[in-house]
């Protein structure tokens, strides 16, 4: 899921910059902040900083930490563990939309570093003591 917006209040906020690169193969650097919130226990979000405003991302927690072990993915996120130019570590996030279609690259330490975080806050397996369940529908039918 992607939204936009600016910065949400999180439990757990990483900058990180991201690399990608444009259709004549120049590479692109670009600064993120993955945000974490034990209110929403189940998703992370992915805030691309730009000059145009920020795009939120959207997506499940579980994804992220299982796609730094192996391709993992259906819809609109994919992420796997990826070797880069420099030999580096890193997890591929390859993000689609009926807008485009987006490969990033980002350094596994800060993913896993990042990850650590969110869970000190909540640890997996525990993810529904933490989710309102009223909040949500309460959400949905106020649309």
């Amino acid at each position: 899921m992607n939204t936009s917006g600016g910065h949400t209040l999180s439990d757990v906020s990483l900058d990180i910059t991201v690399e990608c690169m444009d259709e004549r193969g120049i590479r692109h650097e670009i600064d993120t902040v993955l945000g974490y919130r034990s209110s929403d226990p189940f998703a992370v979000a992915m805030t691309f900083v730009t000059s145009d405003g920020n795009l939120v991302w959207t997506f499940g927690r579980d994804l992220l930490a299982r796609g730094t072990e192996s391709p993992v993915g259906d819809g609109d996120v994919h992420v796997a563990p990826a070797i880069g130019l420099s030999g580096r570590a890193m997890v591929s996030i390859e993000l689609s939309s009926p807008d485009g279609h987006l490969v990033l690259m980002a350094r596994a330490s800060d993913i896993h570093d990042f990850l650590a975080r969110s869970v000190a806050v909540v640890a997996p397996g525990t993810e529904s003591d933490y989710f309102d369940v009223d909040m949500l529908i309460s959400q949905v039918l106020a649309s």
